[in-house]
């Protein structure tokens, strides 16, 4: 029998109506980052979801400051087993994305504060984006030395296009929410003041029609795009976070990054 109680998470806080659910990143302190264990919650999430028999749309948001300010950097160098399987820990994040973009209800990203790396998967994974005005936008992978991972090439690339995602991926240069509306990225943008009406009307718009139309429109869509850009190479994005974290150069690029950051946070 199907539990419509929500399962507890360390991580994460889910709420479930019947028609529409709520998935909360609960990190405020770490301006909600992932690690391999709050990515293996929101793949169990995605899974409890996925058995509520009349939702439609789920609300993926983060406490605090930020949406989600991507990969825990400090756990660069951590080998243990994934909690989420896979084969590497590596691949964990891909999973995740993965796990997000099957469900069956329509995922309706709340993006605010920061949305940086793999956030930005995290939120390219929804299938719509509200985004309060002061946004703003960071892929910073390729200034640690390693190449975006877990799907968000060509996740980007289907939203944005192949030239702005080579320029954003590989110059890490931040955007903002203006910059990603013109991109074809949001849906939404407004004041932030005005964020929560705003996610509030597009889950009621989407929540109200027939649910068996708005999940059907949800597949069809997908399966045009999967025809268009592909996933199924993401399937190695591990290997190449593995090649780069033994890489010299890369992992000087690293240590470099991470006391830039150690650096901002000293008094």
């Amino acid at each position: 029998m199907t539990s419509t109680t929500p399962p507890p998470f360390e991580h994460l806080a889910l709420t479930c109506d019947g028609r529409r659910g709520t998935l909360t990143l609960t990190r405020p302190d770490s301006l909600n980052s992932l690690t391999n264990e709050v990515m293996a919650e929101i793949i169990a999430a995605a899974d409890w979801f996925d058995h509520q028999p009349n939702l439609r749309v789920v609300v993926v948001s983060g406490e605090g400051r930020a949406f989600c300010s991507g990969f825990n950097v400090t756990a660069f160098s951590a080998d243990e087993p994934s909690p989420a399987g896979g084969r590497t820990p590596a691949d964990t994040g891909r999973l995740m994305a993965d796990a997000l973009e099957r469900m069956s209800p329509v995922l309706i990203a709340r993006l605010h504060g920061h949305v940086v790396g793999g956030g930005l998967v995290l939120a390219a994974a929804c299938d719509l984006r509200v985004c309060a005005d002061d946004v703003r936008f960071l892929i910073p992978e390729v200034d640690l030395g390693i190449p975006l991972a877990w799907g968000g090439i060509p996740r980007l690339v289907r939203e944005i296009g192949p030239a702005l995602t080579k320029e954003l991926v590989m110059t890490c240069r931040p955007f903002d929410a203006a910059e990603a509306k013109a991109a074809g990225f949001l849906n939404t943008v407004v004041p932030v003041d005005e964020l929560d009406a705003a996610v509030e009307k597009m889950a009621e718009a989407v929540a109200s029609r027939p649910r068996a139309a708005v999940l059907a429109t949800k597949r069809h869509t997908n399966a045009v795009t999967e025809q268009m850009v592909g996933l199924s190479r993401s399937w190695s994005d591990a290997d190449g976070l593995a090649i780069a974290l033994r890489d010299p150069e890369s992992r000087a690029a690293q240590e470099a990054y991470l006391e830039k950051l150690k650096a901002k946070k000293r008094p």
